[in-house]
């Protein structure tokens, strides 16, 4: 996998910065919103210990009962009011920061289905998964929870320093030499903080990657009796992780206990100095109580704000992933739409094409695919009929050459129409956990209840309709593990009638399938599809028969024969 953000500049970083406040900006008003409330709830729970200075020291102390009375009425609504904007605050501030991180998702979610299958050859899909999922959340998590936590935290940070200073000027000096001592020692382990975070992220997404692997393939792992060797591995990667956050919390305790320390000194000295006045005479109880109180709301509020550095080396390192993601670009598209009046009629006009410059899988090749044909693929492994498919779908682009649909080069097209008048029958097709219905709306979304059960009736899934319990409503088995190969194969050309296809792929259609229930499928495909171009892929004659003309893949060349 490549490397993420390690060599991340401070001009890409920006860039991504400008990425993730454009989605704050949509949502400004809310935020505004946010921050007013925000502002109030910090201002009732400020007003709290002032109002136990007056009950102390203008009511007890005083001796008067109607001071007492009426300073703890308003004690009283000022909670009332604390409470129930507390309660709206948390459930609007859910609200818009939910927002903000599904937006944030789907963007990136978006990027990635335009990104090439090249790309995924090359990552993992567990470090995938945790980029779009944990570093997404991490992000949003700073950009909103923690900016607005800090936001409340330097709001509260000024009204208590206002109010200590009111209080009592020379006790709240100290809290001006507390403040830059912190800041100095956080700038002293700012990067041990960032290194250590990186390491134990790129740990758990060694970890998913492992765990998205892994379970998938559990049956292959039991009939290999590779067991053990798998608890191996994990066993491996669990190691790495937990020291990774065991180095990570060492040096995040260090980083919290510090200023902690720092902290608690401040307090005893205040407790000290501040007693003494109150025997003394030159301060009030109240006031000592009331200074007491607020400095541990200054305490708060200091420690929210050096967190927000730590914070913000956590989100650094999430944005950077992200980053790395956003900036892969997506695949070349053309803007043509594709013609009212296409037929699927396919030129390959000197095609060369090759993962690598040093084994060329197409050299020059040419061949015509008329609309409408039945067109059999053959060639050994490795000659490139697969390669020939994500050609035709647009997932590579020829070195050289062309490839034209009716008549317009595919590289001019809009990917996104052209693969919407394609369909791919596969050896083993995608089948959801989700009902018969969303697998069969996942190709053709719009497609109404009555085409559904049309199309089912048509491909022969009326048996599976009549014993499953709710019919298209009917949740099939992950990866469809409740299904036949052949109820699999006829959900698969299901999807491909409702697309209402010019070109139809088969893909080995029928190698899952016995011999009766080959022959069931291709007689079913031909039958459905006598006007569709087809091209079939099949390493048995059965698929094949019937072919209106032979392509074969041999010595990078494309070699077109009529029937055999």
């Amino acid at each position: 996998m490549a490397s993420t953000a390690a060599s991340t500049t401070s001009s890409q970083r920006r860039h991504s910065l400008r990425w993730l406040y454009s989605y704050l900006g949509r949502e400004k008003r809310a935020l505004f919103g946010l921050g007013l409330l925000s502002l109030t709830v910090t201002a009732v729970v400020l007003l709290q210990p002032m109002l136990v200075k007056l009950l102390i020291d203008d009511g007890l102390l005083a001796g008067d009962r109607t001071t007492l009375v009426t300073v703890a009425a308003i004690m009283l609504a000022a909670a009332l009011a604390s409470t129930l904007l507390s309660g709206v605050n948390r459930i609007y501030h859910t609200a818009v920061s939910g927002r903000i991180l599904f937006a944030l998702r789907q963007d990136l979610f978006a990027h990635m289905h335009r990104l090439t299958p090249r790309f995924y050859q090359a990552e993992r899909a567990g470090d995938l998964i945790s980029r779009l999922d944990r570093d997404i959340a991490e992000i949003q998590r700073f950009a909103v929870d923690t900016l607005f936590s800090s936001l409340s935290a330097l709001i509260g940070l000024l009204g208590t320093l206002g109010l200590l200073i009111y209080l009592n000027a020379k006790l709240a000096s100290v809290l001006l030499l507390l403040i830059p001592l912190q800041l100095l020692f956080l700038s002293k382990v700012r990067p041990w903080i960032e290194q250590h975070n990186r390491a134990s992220r790129e740990c758990s997404a060694d970890l998913s990657a492992f765990l998205t692997e892994a379970v998938p393939m559990v049956k292959f792992t039991q009939s290999s009796g590779a067991q053990s060797h798998q608890n191996s591995r994990l066993g491996r990667l669990n190691a790495l992780f937990l020291n990774s956050l065991i180095r990570l919390q060492k040096i995040e305790f260090f980083g919290q206990a510090v200023p902690s320390l720092l902290v608690s000194i401040t307090r005893a000295g205040v407790f000290l100095v501040g007693g003494l006045s109150v025997i003394d005479g030159d301060m009030q109880l109240g006031a000592l109580v009331a200074f007491t109180t607020y400095l541990g709301m200054a305490f708060g509020p200091v420690q929210s704000l050096l967190g927000l550095y730590l914070s913000w080396q956590r989100m650094v390192v999430s944005l950077d992933r992200v980053a790395y993601l956003r900036q892969q670009p997506a695949e070349p598209t053309g803007s043509q739409p594709l013609p009212a009046d296409a037929r699927g009629a396919i030129a390959i006009r000197q095609l060369s094409f090759g993962h690598s410059a040093a084994a060329p899988l197409f050299d020059n090749a040419t061949a015509q695919l008329p609309a409408g044909d039945k067109i059999a693929l053959q060639g050994p492994s490795g000659s490139g009929k697969s390669t020939l498919v994500d050609l035709l779908l647009g997932h590579c682009q020829p070195h050289s050459g062309t490839i034209e649909i009716d008549g317009i080069p595919l590289r001019e097209l809009d990917l996104a129409q052209w693969r919407a008048r394609v369909a791919l029958v596969a050896q083993q097709p995608v089948i959801l956990r989700d009902s018969l219905a969303n697998n069969l709306l996942f190709s053709a979304p719009h497609a109404s209840r009555e085409q559904l059960l049309a199309v089912a009736t048509q491909v022969g899934l009326d048996p599976l309709l009549a014993r499953l319990p709710d019919g298209l409503d009917s949740t099939v088995g992950e990866r469809g593990e409740t299904l036949s190969g052949g109820e699999k194969q006829r959900i698969a050309i299901a999807r491909a009638l409702l697309r209402k296809p010019l070109l139809v792929i088969l893909d080995e259609p029928t190698s899952a399938l016995d011999s009766a229930a080959e022959q069931q499928l291709i007689t079913l495909i031909d039958q459905l599809f006598s006007t569709t171009t087809r091209l079939i892929i099949s390493h048995t004659d059965s698929p094949l028969k019937d072919a209106d003309s032979y392509l074969t893949v041999s010595e990078r060349q494309l070699q077109r024969s009529g029937r055999s």
